[in-house]
């Protein structure tokens, strides 16, 4: 497979220009659009999937009682081998009430399988959606792969103390709850709080809100609640302060609407207080990174398609 830095580098000139084309009005049909951008991405991940070798050590496993609280693990015979492998835990999107960790059968087969191809341990995570598993069901679940895989990984040649939390949209919400919001603070600072060393937050929703122009409000009240009083106290973003995980922002240029913002605001917090507090928190900074030309679904979808800026750019900082 060839390969490009290029952003949009895999795709044909004419599903550039007709990125291009839906890219500035993504919002007002993100479901229309996200289904462009799968049906352009999928053959590209098909014939990635299909050449060379398999990288799927184990599907379905339970970390959980209920039938979503389920992971499948991708990794090679040479890092199985090896050992003491980075380890990354991807959480995927749906806008809280839908999604799966195998949407076609590729996507997002596709994150865990192009970061097994560079020697990690990855695992792909499915939870439970609203409305019948709301706030904080899902960084609940994030909290018992973790643990899964703080006591697991280790078989597949992943190393424990080497595990990065990587979330897109409401799996970003879910990742960043879990590492900031005060509910999970015993939880982060038992067993598992040395596993996690550093977390990618990729067009993750980090703050609730119901505007009108907001496609997925439906979501947000399914998983945050009707009582729109309570969002912020809900929103990861009230407590970035409080995220000493090493950190890495992403967003895409042509986002669902706010994201882009939230993501930013973000950022910016955890980097304010980590200048702040003058002590070892301070000593890596936190990342930010826009892809741009890229639009909400196409900044995970493009993953084992060839092209490789965003996941380059994550292994340096995981390295980092």
């Amino acid at each position: 497979m060839q390969t490009s830095q290029e952003p949009l580098g895999s795709l044909s000139a004419t599903l550039r220009q007709r990125f291009a084309q839906i890219g500035p009005v993504w919002g007002s049909d993100i479901n229309a659009h996200r289904d462009l951008v799968i049906c352009a991405y999928s053959p590209l991940v098909a014939a990635a999937r299909d050449a060379g070798a398999s990288f799927e050590a184990a599907r379905d496993v339970p970390y959980g009682s209920h039938e979503r609280q389920r992971l499948d693990v991708f990794v090679s015979e040479e890092t199985r081998r090896k050992g003491n492998a980075d380890v990354v835990l991807f959480v995927h999107g749906g806008a809280f009430l839908r999604g799966s960790k195998s949407f076609n059968g590729l996507i997002y087969d596709n994150v865990s399988r192009w970061f097994a191809r560079q020697g990690c341990v990855a695992l792909n995570v499915e939870y439970r959606l609203a409305p019948e598993a709301s706030y904080p069901a899902g960084a609940d679940d994030v909290a018992a792969a973790l643990a899964w895989a703080h006591a697991h990984v280790v078989e597949f040649g992943g190393d424990p103390r080497r595990i990065y939390l990587v979330g897109h949209s409401a799996g970003g919400s879910h990742v960043a709850s879990y590492l900031c919001d005060p509910l999970f603070a015993g939880l982060r600072d038992g067993e598992n709080a040395s596993a996690v060393a550093g977390a990618v937050l990729i067009s993750a929703r980090l703050a609730a809100d119901v505007f009108a122009d907001n496609p997925n409000a439906a979501g947000v009240r399914a998983y945050f609640g009707a009582d729109e009083s309570r969002y912020a106290a809900r929103s990861p973003l009230t407590y970035a302060e409080h995220f000493d995980t090493p950190l890495m922002v992403v967003v895409a240029e042509y986002e669902n609407p706010y994201l882009d913002a939230y993501g930013a605001a973000f950022f910016e917090r955890v980097l304010l207080a980590r200048q702040r507090a003058g002590d070892a928190r301070a000593k890596r900074a936190p990342r930010f990174m826009q892809m741009l030309r890229h639009n909400h679904t196409s900044v995970v979808a493009h993953f084992d398609s060839g092209e490789t800026l965003l996941g380059d750019a994550m292994l340096d900082f995981f390295g980092g």
